[in-house]
């Protein structure tokens, strides 16, 4: 039972708050010096999203018709700007994703989301890379940064090629470790490779520096180019903390309608809502984006890492519990 009497008060401690305000000037300051527009879009969409690994609140009149969906990113507002002409952006965003609660978690958070014009995935993990080090060093030592593929990065930790092992394959690769495989992923070769990164692969990434997973494969692009058997997509982990998630960005607006297709076909499959497919973006791409890549990166999980803090809601001020 939650002791009301307690709950009125923040969860992070005010010099932890203090932390927070400090390193979102880190965070404006980077993108003022590199020449990126801040813009405001709107927390309230349209569309939610399509992605069977994310849940989207939906906000409901008194009446029970629904007003719309609080966003789990900024992205698709973001990329109309991008086609409308404008420059490289930045957003510091409240973002909202329902189920999601946890030691790392919290239904709201604060998400940075930025796009930088003319330049590929790898130029932009340099970019992720200069910012996690100017938000961390001067409150912690930062080792060396690592680079690995996604396929290198499996074949070390479990054995096995993610690229063109069958389900069966990565099962038996999984089960030697001693993990314990869930019937429902049986024959799912993302879900059993999502569990393998989750349980076995990101576990052993150093504690002390930054990792950058790179060219996932290419069924797992969600909105990233494909080249052949991979996506040009990547994260970012600190340890196994998955900090980063970037793309060089599919500007194809006819290759996106196939992609919300085939996320609506899995949601069926699953049993999952079905979502309505967002227009505006499509709408966009036709007129045309222009070459770029975009990154989310978890911003109260780098003021975990800068803090030294094990739970997600010692570094915000009222988590959900306590809203």
């Amino acid at each position: 039972m939650i002791d009301e009497a307690a709950h009125w008060r923040p969860a992070a401690r005010l010099e932890v708050l203090r932390l927070r305000a400090q390193l979102l000037e880190t965070v404006r300051g980077h993108f003022v010096a590199t020449g990126a527009l801040e813009v405001e879009t709107p927390v309230l969409v349209g569309a939610a999203v399509t992605d069977v690994h994310l849940e989207s609140l939906e906000v409901r009149r008194g009446d029970g018709s629904s007003v719309g969906f609080l966003q789990t990113s900024p992205e698709y507002a973001m990329k109309r700007l991008l086609c409308a002409g404008a420059p490289d952006l930045f957003q510091v965003a409240r973002v909202f994703r329902e189920g999601e609660r946890g030691r790392n978690h919290n239904p709201e958070f604060t998400m940075v989301e930025w796009y930088r014009l003319g330049i590929d995935h790898h130029a932009l993990m340099h970019d992720v890379e200069v910012l996690l080090r100017a938000m961390l060093e001067p409150r912690r030592a930062v080792g060396a940064t690592r680079k690995v593929t996604y396929a290198e990065a499996f074949e070390s930790a479990l054995g096995c090629n993610p690229l063109d092992s069958s389900a069966a394959t990565i099962e038996q690769c999984l089960r030697s470790r001693g993990l314990d495989v869930p019937a429902s992923l049986a024959g799912d070769r993302d879900g059993l490779l999502d569990l393998g990164m989750a349980t076995c692969v990101a576990p052993g990434f150093d504690r002390e520096s930054i990792t950058f997973v790179h060219d996932f494969p290419a069924s797992q692009a969600a909105l990233a180019r494909i080249r052949g058997p991979v996506a040009s997509r990547f994260e970012a982990f600190w340890g196994g903390l998955e900090l980063a998630n970037g793309f060089h960005e599919l500007g194809d607006a006819k290759e996106q309608e196939r992609r919300f297709a085939a996320d609506a076909a899995e949601r069926a499959r699953r049993g999952q809502p079905q979502r309505a497919i967002d227009r505006h973006l499509l709408a966009a791409l036709a007129a045309g984006l222009p070459p770029c890549a975009g990154v989310a990166l978890g911003f109260d999980r780098v003021v975990m890492i800068a803090a030294a803090a094990s739970r997600i809601d010692e570094v915000i001020a009222f988590p959900t519990e306590r809203a």
